[in-house]
């Protein structure tokens, strides 16, 4: 079958087929004829052939650090959302949190292998900076701010700000941080900042050293917790960079015999399925996550129809998660 076999069994002309399978403009009685034959007959386009024609791949290329995320599935999802009612494919490209090999993809789908990219961003090394400029293909950066490029984030200085406030009204004085490496702009650095400023404006500048830096995971998390133990004593109240940081902060406070909240109140960042099934609920805040994703993948369709979007960055907002407040 080719698409003037299609048009003769539709009764249509070749050019409605092929506006039909490019998502142009055709009346509603000519897609359904389209339709049923394409129905009938089984019909699939040649891939190969329309990206000869167009210059176009119809795929999408998403890089991401890991899988095993509750945060990052969300932006998946978000960008599929959009992504699967347009026409487009994806294909995914999983790093393991090695910037090396967000490099080897980046320069992969540089290669024509893909229209654009979406990047889910977590460090920006020199040789990232380097290659984004020489970039041929549209990309949107998601989860991380980078001034000159577009890019979809969050305010994580301010969500970690109000979240620390948000414990000293409860009466916490002795607070402790369990923060992400600082080369994580956002995760790292913007929400450190954030617990940082909000203790020095109470007066208590020393609780600003009561940190230690932890990986993205229940262990480490666990493991963390007993180190800013040692380091901080008397604590009442800890805060984490994540929830998975604070759900493995939690185990070791059960297993060591200090009562949560009563003894230390444990807050996370994330709002994700791990924060409600904790014992107590962690406080946290909730990141739009999804809504990220589907903001991205917009941008990104709309730098491929016109060349370029109306807005080059776009800061989303947040919300604190307190089961407990009173």
């Amino acid at each position: 079958m080719n698409i003037a076999e299609i048009a003769k069994l539709a009764g249509v002309s070749s050019a409605a087929v092929s506006r039909y399978f490019n998502q142009g403009y055709i009346s509603e009685e000519k897609r359904e004829a389209i339709r049923k034959v394409v129905e009938e007959t089984g019909y699939r386009p040649s891939l190969q052939a329309q990206t000869l024609r167009t210059k176009k791949t119809k795929m999408i290329g998403v890089i991401v650090p890991k899988i095993a995320s509750a945060s990052i599935g969300s932006v998946v999802e978000g960008i599929l959302s959009v992504l699967n009612k347009s026409g487009y494919q994806m294909l995914l490209a999983v790093t393991q949190n090695d910037p090396k090999k967000e490099l080897e993809y980046l320069s992969a789908f540089d290669e024509k292998q893909v229209d654009g990219v979406i990047l889910v961003a977590t460090v920006f090394t020199a040789e990232h900076k380097r290659m984004f400029k020489g970039l041929s293909v549209p990309m949107v950066i998601v989860g991380q701010q980078l001034s000159g490029y577009y890019c979809v984030y969050h305010d994580d200085y301010h969500a970690s700000y109000d979240l620390t406030k948000l414990l000293l009204q409860k009466g916490r004085r002795k607070l402790g941080y369990m923060g992400a490496i600082k080369q994580d702009k956002a995760v790292g650095e913007k929400r450190y900042q954030g617990y940082r400023d909000a203790v020095c404006e109470a007066g208590l500048d020393k609780l600003a050293e009561n940190y230690v830096i932890a990986s993205f995971t229940v262990s480490s998390g666990y493991e963390k917790m007993g180190e800013l133990l040692e380091k901080c004593k008397n604590l009442d109240g800890v805060i984490c960079a994540t929830d998975t940081m604070a759900a493995g902060a939690m185990q070791y406070l059960r297993e060591h015999n200090i009562q949560v909240p009563g003894q230390i109140l444990m807050a996370g960042q994330g709002d994700s399925e791990m924060a409600r099934v904790t014992a107590p609920p962690l406080i946290t805040v909730h990141y739009s996550y999804e809504k990220s994703g589907e903001t991205a993948i917009q941008m990104l369709m709309e730098i491929l129809s016109q060349g370029e979007t109306a807005l080059k960055e776009v800061k989303l907002g947040y919300y604190m998660v307190d089961s407990e407040w009173k």
